[in-house]
């Protein structure tokens, strides 16, 4: 039998003092693949009121937390707030951007007349959250609106602020830009289900916000943080362009860093498809709920937590639902053929569920053309590029943990592609990869033609598919 050639670590040959030596040697401990926890990093908008400076990573645990960092009912702060509700064990980071200098912030108007000659409750709905006062017989409309000012003062989670004169409510976007443009707002004033008598209000557009920060000094900052999905607030073409090419530097070959882009689209399937033919990329991933009570930046943020809840990272995501996220009007609710439009043009529609929850239809990317503009599925669903992330990174762990300080010798090689299809085996048994044993003949491990200290490797990787599509036919029988 050949001599195994055992070399160590931190004996040396040139001992001659009698004794016993034994040394540890731990580089084949680990058999087993590594965890695929999902470190997730919001970047939202902050106001002056946080006490986290602009362009700061920071942990986050409680929305309560993101509150005090970047400021009360502030992008960032509700971006948290709608993660960790989606996802309450969520491992998350947060960065947050100042106003854009030529930053204008937007304004709505809701004109009350009165004076009451019923009693009842008017509501102003901003986004997601209620805020509302009780009305008196003869209250006139100066102090409704006064009473509804005071009430924002009192809900420091609002994203707008509240200023009343002569019964006119203006509200103004707490961070500046284009996002507060698309707050929901509406208002009703009723005595149970009937109108207060003497009564009215009116909801319109004032200012719009206009220019958003951009995001390109967030992700120069966190370059090198190890994240898995990054979810963007905002979701224009140069932003998530800048995302893209992030993604892409950190993700790539030399840094090896898998990661996802996540953002939300609450406006129509028109513009939502559109942008996201813009963007073609594979590691980008947007969720669509038309007309949304939610900002698109908290869907945004749900939809990232929910898909950092599946580790596995060839489960699909078809029916998780998203924890918080209100059902949108069932009159812009995604139809069947909608949906379909949806799939094949990168846009992960979502849809209410029984027990009105919101849940993921089918999970894809942005990716649907390749370099040549020609129709491409390779990418098509999200569990395929985060499946090729995880087995890089298995196999990635394996070989640095088993060859640190190796020879590059035959046999060495031998170990090195012993040691893939040990990898691939136990991916196998985890149903994240397929048919291994058929592929082994094309696992090769070879000397590289130009450097002497260099393998080079090809490994076949046979990801497995989600069911996501189930066809019979039912032959009737008389």
């Amino acid at each position: 039998m050949a001599s195994a050639n055992i070399a160590f670590d931190t004996i040396p040959s040139s001992i001659r003092k009698p004794g016993k030596y034994i040394e540890f040697n731990t580089k084949l401990a680990v058999r087993t693949l590594p965890g695929n926890l999902q470190r997730t990093l919001v970047v939202g908008q902050r106001i002056a009121s946080g006490a986290i400076p602009a362009n700061t990573v920071v942990d986050i645990f409680d929305d309560i937390q993101a509150a005090i960092y970047f400021g009360y009912g502030s992008i960032a702060h509700l971006m948290c707030k709608a993660s960790l509700k989606a996802n309450r064990y969520l491992s998350l980071q947060a960065i947050a951007l100042d106003d854009a200098g030529a930053g204008i912030a937007a304004t709505k108007t809701v004109t009350i007349t009165g004076p009451a000659t019923s009693q009842g409750v008017i509501t102003v709905n901003v986004g997601n959250q209620s805020v509302p006062i009780a009305v008196a017989v003869g209250d006139t409309a100066t102090e409704m609106a006064a009473a509804l000012a005071t009430q924002f003062g009192l809900q420091n989670d609002l994203p707008m602020t509240a200023a009343a004169v002569a019964g006119v409510l203006t509200l103004t976007a707490k961070c500046k830009g284009t996002l507060g443009s698309a707050t929901k707002v509406s208002a009703t004033a009723l005595a149970g289900s009937v109108p207060i008598s003497g009564v009215t209000v009116a909801v319109a557009d004032g200012v719009a916000g206009a220019t958003d920060p951009t995001i390109a000094t967030a992700l120069a900052t966190v370059f090198s943080g190890g994240h898995n999905i990054i979810i963007s607030a905002w979701n224009d073409q140069t932003n998530l362009t800048a995302l893209r090419t992030h993604l892409d530097s950190v993700s790539g070959a030399l840094e090896e860093r898998g990661a996802i882009g996540v953002y939300g689209h609450v406006g129509t399937l028109s513009a939502g498809t559109t942008l996201a033919g813009l963007i073609n990329s594979g590691r980008i991933t947007y969720a669509l709920l038309p007309n949304a009570f939610d900002n698109s930046y908290e869907l945004a943020a749900a939809y990232g937590a929910e898909i950092a809840f599946e580790e596995d990272p060839a489960r699909p995501l078809n029916t998780l639902p998203l924890t918080g996220i209100l059902p949108n009007p069932m009159a812009d609710r995604l139809g069947r053929t909608e949906q379909e439009v949806c799939l094949y043009n990168g846009t992960t529609p979502l849809e209410v569920g029984p027990g009105d929850r919101v849940q993921i239809v089918r999970a894809v990317t942005t990716y649907t053309l390749d370099p040549q503009a020609i129709p491409d599925i390779s990418l098509l669903d999200l569990t395929t590029i985060r499946t090729l992330d995880y087995v890089r990174k298995a196999i990635r762990e394996r070989i640095s943990l088993n060859f640190p300080r190796e020879k590059k010798t035959a046999r060495t090689k031998g170990k090195v592609r012993s040691a893939i299809i040990d990898v691939l085996y136990k991916l196998e048994e985890l149903e994240i990869v397929e048919n291994v044993t058929d592929n082994l003949s094309g696992i090769i491990v070879e000397d590289d033609l130009q450097d002497p200290n260099r393998l080079d490797a090809k490994i076949p990787c046979d990801v497995v598919n989600g069911l996501h599509v189930f066809a019979g036919r039912i032959d009737l029988l008389l």
